[in-house]
């Protein structure tokens, strides 16, 4: 159902070139699970080949990431389609799924970088970078899920 290769002995890539809805949801998901390896530091890159994301594809992609954290596998998402990326940047995705316009990207992507060179965002307007903790002083939570419970308001922190 799904085209899947080797990039390399890491990388298993996943195309998925269909809109996914609810007839044949169940079926990729199944199908991507069992293409997960068991064990070891590996990576799958679902590669997506339609630029139609419906809610049904990003719950998929979501429940993905989570079965492939379990096993111990890093998981990216090629999305080369415009349409695909602002879904899911509207969505609050792109760094949760680790979401690249490229293959190349993506690889990148999942070895912890990103796309771009840190020396070129510095002195970026909107930069939310803050100095460093005083001593002494609490350690926030951090991750993409730390202190959503608190509203956030522009300019403060």
């Amino acid at each position: 159902m799904l085209l899947s290769y080797h990039l390399d002995a890491t990388h298993l890539v996943v195309e998925l070139g269909e809109v996914v809805d609810l007839d044949n949801e169940a079926a990729i998901e199944r199908e991507i699970v069992r293409l997960l390896p068991c064990c070891g530091p590996r990576t799958i890159i679902v590669d997506l080949h339609t630029p139609l994301l419906t809610a049904r594809a990003l719950g998929l992609l979501l429940r993905v990431r989570g079965q492939a954290e379990e096993r111990g596998v890093s998981m990216a998402v090629v999305a080369g389609y415009d349409k695909a990326r602002e879904v899911l940047s509207a969505a609050g995705l792109l760094r949760v799924l680790r979401v690249a316009p490229t293959l190349p990207g993506a690889e990148f992507r999942n070895r912890g970088c990103r796309p771009e060179r840190e020396a070129s965002r510095k002195g970026k307007p909107g930069d939310r970078r803050s100095a460093p903790p005083a001593a002494g002083a609490a350690q926030r939570p951090l991750g993409p899920y730390a202190d959503t419970s608190r509203p956030r308001f522009p300019g403060k922190r």
